[in-house]
């Protein structure tokens, strides 16, 4: 596990890759590039906004006309989607969507400017040990740190293959570069940021704009019914909305699959000192439950343990 820690980082690049949708780069030097380097797939970072600019009034959405100006005091939490280490320096992406003032004035981030970061904070997710099939589920934004799992296990586990299965309301809420396109949606590379892991996929819209027509879930059901994998030789990661991962515990317990789930909560502070994240969840071998720290028990936990 990599040692967290506050340092600087110096953005390399902020590309927008969608109407709401961005990629932020950001280069780490010395110590901060050594805890980087060690950074799990679905581990996060706290990043200070506070010091970041508005955009012109043009470029600022309408539904956000109102809240842009609020200051932003505490800092946001986003995860990696992307993590390279060569040298003394290791660079991180991170997929962000534009939804309120802090997101918002991340998109004036330039090159060359400087930020301050905390982090790797939390728990990744776990390997799997003695599986065929890897089965990630993204819902939105979930697909962010499944972009590095999905990295992570072709490089460290050549020996289980990896599908992914990612869904959003419409083919405007796919948080993904470039364009479907059919052919590469009949070979089952339909999203280059898995395809480039030699990882295939599939997309699902709500509206059926897109790939298969309904709930990623559905399409995720489609699919075990189809291949029908023996529940010991595969695991289940999902990262999205509450009630798709809700849903996806849901198929892994009928199924015995073991399943891990990376919870989204509001973490102001990233390390458990303002107890904002809480995830209430089951004590094994009893009917109670408790309530544990999104930040510094998650955000991956066992889906079986998570109460939905």
């Amino acid at each position: 596990m990599a040692s967290k820690g506050i340092f600087r980082a110096v953005v390399s690049a902020n590309r927008r890759i969608g109407e709401r949708f961005y990629r932020l780069g950001l280069d780490f030097e010395g110590a901060a590039a050594e805890a980087f380097a060690g950074a799990r797939p679905g581990q996060f970072a706290e990043l200070d906004l506070c010091g970041a600019g508005l955009p012109t009034a043009e470029k600022i959405p309408e539904e956000l006309a109102d809240s842009a100006r609020r200051k932003i005091l505490l800092r946001r939490p986003f995860s990696f989607c992307d993590v390279n280490s060569k040298g003394n320096k290791t660079s991180v992406e991170i997929l962000y969507c534009v939804v309120g003032p802090a997101s918002l004035r991340m998109t004036t981030l330039a090159a060359g400017d400087t930020i301050s970061v905390i982090g790797p904070l939390g728990n990744g997710f776990r390997m799997p040990v003695d599986r065929k099939w890897a089965v990630l589920v993204a819902g939105g934004m979930g697909a962010g740190p499944l972009q590095y799992l999905a990295k992570f296990l072709s490089v460290n586990h050549e020996d289980i293959e990896a599908i992914v299965f990612a869904g959003a309301k419409s083919k405007f809420d796919l948080p993904f570069e470039r364009r479907l396109d059919e052919i590469s949606q009949q070979l089952g590379f339909s999203l280059a940021e898995f395809a480039k892991y030699g990882v295939k996929s599939s997309v699902a819209t709500d509206d059926g704009s897109a790939g298969f027509a309904g709930p990623v879930t559905d399409c995720l059901l489609e699919w075990l019914e189809n291949h029908k994998p023996p529940s010991r030789e595969i695991i289940i990661y999902s990262c999205g909305p509450e009630a798709m991962l809700a849903k996806v515990a849901k198929i892994a317990k009928e199924r015995n699959i073991d399943c891990q789930v990376c919870m989204e909560r509001m973490m102001a502070c990233g390390i458990g000192v303002c107890q904002s994240c809480a995830v209430e969840c089951k004590v094994e071998g009893s009917n109670e439950t408790v309530y544990k720290l999104c930040c510094e028990d998650g955000p991956v936990f066992d889906s079986k343990e998570v109460v939905f």
